[in-house]
C-alpha cells in the first residue's frame, strides 16, 4: 500500500517560496509513487484540490474588527480550522503531516491534532516565525535576535509588526500560545533548509535530535527547462538581480552601486521599492528594469547574464535566486548573511560583507572580469539540488519510510 503525506500550507498556489517548494514536493511525491493531498485555507487563487471544500476557511488580518477576531482565533487555534482538519485526517488517513508555512492563517494545533493521533509530525523552516514573532528577524532594517532567547515581549516593546502595538500584541499572543516547548512537543522534525537556520534553531534552545537539514531542491519543470541552455550558452555583458525590489534584499544598495560601474545591470521583479527605484535610477544608462517576468523569461535572462547578485541584507534561509542561478551556471556574488554562503564557494561565486557598498563593488568587478567554468558550475549544482537527492533523503531519513 501506497504511503500518505499531507501537505501543510497557508496557500495553495505560487505565491511565494514557501508555497513553490509545497507544489514542487507535491508533484514530486505523486511522481515517486507517494499520495500525497494538501491542506491550506481557503483562498480565490488556490490551485484545485481534493479536500479543497474542507480547506480552513479564510481570514484576514484587515478590516473591521470582526475580521480581527477571527483572525486572532486562527492564530491561537480556534475556530473552523480544528474540524476542517480532523475531518481531512479521517478520510486521508496520512503517515504524514508535513507542515510548512502555516502561522497565523492556519494555526501549529494541526500539527497538534495529528500527533496526537499517533501521525509523524515534519515542520519544513521558510523563515525564523519560531524564533521571531516578526518572523524575519529585522529591527529598524538590520538583523536582530532579541526575541531568539529573550522574552517575546520585545514584539511589543518595539512594536515590531507594522509599527502597530495591536498587530504587535497578536504576534505575541501567537508566540506564548505556541512556545518552544509546545512546538516540540508534537512536531517529531524541524526540517531547516540550510545549516544557518539549524544553528539558529539550536542557539534558541530546540533539541538537537529533532533538527534536520536538507536543502531545497531545484523546481523539476525549471529544470527542463534548463537542459536546453548549457552553462556554456554565449554570456552577455551584464550582471542581474532576480527578486524582490525591497529594503531587506539589498536591492537599493546595488542600485546605488550599480550607477558607479560601468557593466549594464538587468533587474527583475516587482515590490514596494519599484517606483522608487525607477523614478531615482531609471535614466542610468546601464541599469535596466525588466519588470515581473516568467520562469522561462527569468531562465533567458540568469543563462546569458554573467552574474548574479543577491544582497541581501536580511537572513536569507536557502534562496531559490541562488540555487536556480547556479544550475543554469552563472556565478552568483552574495551578501555573507544568513544561508547565503552556504551555496557560494570560490568556483561558483564571491561574497561580501552586507550593507557594505564598497565590499559590493569590489566583488561585481572582479567577478565580471573572471573568466568562470558554466559548465561546471551548472552540472554541480543540478548534481547537489536535484529533486532525486532530496527525494531519497526526505522519505528515508525525513519521513522514515
Amino acid at each position: 500500500m501506497a504511503k500518505r503525506v499531507l501537505l501543510v500550507n497557508k496557500f495553495y498556489y505560487p505565491r511565494g517560496g514557501d508555497c513553490v517548494v509545497v507544489l514542487n514536493t507535491e508533484a514530486m511525491l505523486r511522481e515517486n509513487g507517494v499520495e500525497a493531498e494538501v491542506f491550506a485555507m481557503e483562498y480565490p487563487d488556490n490551485f484545485p484540490a481534493r479536500y479543497q471544500d474542507r480547506f480552513a476557511s479564510e481570514v484576514q488580518f484587515g478590516g473591521g474588527v470582526g475580521n480581527r477576531l477571527r483572525a486572532l482565533k486562527r492564530t491561537l487555534g480556534m475556530g473552523d480550522v480544528r474540524s476542517h482538519f480532523e475531518a481531512v485526517l479521517d478520510d486521508f488517513k496520512p503517515d504524514v503531516v508535513h507542515l510548512h508555512n502555516i502561522h497565523s492563517y492556519l494555526s501549529p494545533v494541526v500539527g497538534e491534532l495529528a500527533h496526537q493521533r499517533g501521525i509523524r509530525v515534519v515542520w519544513t523552516m521558510h523563515d525564523y516565525k519560531l524564533l521571531c514573532p516578526r518572523y524575519d528577524c529585522m529591527l529598524d532594517g538590520k538583523p536582530c535576535e532579541l526575541c531568539f532567547t529573550g522574552p517575546k515581549l520585545n514584539v511589543l516593546t518595539h512594536k515590531c509588526m507594522k509599527a502597530s502595538f495591536p498587530a504587535s500584541a497578536v504576534a505575541w499572543l501567537e508566540a506564548a500560545k505556541w512556545s518552544r516547548r509546545k512546538l516540540e512537543s508534537f512536531t517529531d522534525v524541524f526540517l531547516c533548509p540550510s545549516q544557518f537556520m539549524a544553528d539558529k534553531m539550536l542557539s534558541s534552545g530546540f533539541d538537537s535530535k529533532r533538527i534536520k537539514v536538507l536543502n531545497n531542491f531545484i523546481d523539476p519543470v525549471k529544470l527542463r527547462l534548463y537542459q536546453g541552455m548549457e552553462g556554456a550558452a554565449v554570456r552577455d555583458n551584464y550582471y542581474c538581480y532576480v527578486g524582490r525590489l525591497s529594503h531587506e534584499k539589498g536591492v537599493d544598495d546595488l542600485l546605488a552601486v550599480a550607477s558607479r560601474l560601468p557593466y549594464r545591470l538587468k533587474v527583475a521583479g516587482g515590490g514596494p521599492l519599484a517606483d522608487e527605484l525607477r523614478d531615482k535610477y531609471g535614466a542610468c544608462d546601464n541599469i535596466e528594469f525588466l519588470g515581473m517576468l516568467d520562469a522561462e523569461a527569468v531562465a533567458q535572462l540568469l543563462t546569458h547574464a554573467r552574474l548574479n547578485v543577491v544582497p541581501s541584507q536580511w537572513y536569507e534561509n536557502n534562496p531559490l535566486s541562488v540555487i536556480e542561478s547556479l544550475c543554469v551556471g552563472t556565478p552568483v556574488a552574495g551578501a555573507q548573511i544568513g544561508g547565503i554562503p552556504e551555496l557560494i564557494n570560490t568556483e561558483n561565486g564571491v561574497t561580501f560583507p552586507p550593507f557594505d557598498q564598497a565590499a559590493m563593488e569590489r566583488a561585481i568587478t572582479k567577478s565580471m572580469s573572471h573568466e568562470w567554468d558554466y559548465d561546471k558550475i551548472a552540472h554541480l549544482a543540478k548534481q547537489s539540488f536535484s529533486p532525486e537527492n532530496h527525494l531519497q533523503i526526505l522519505l528515508k531519513d525525513v519521513y522514515g519510510f
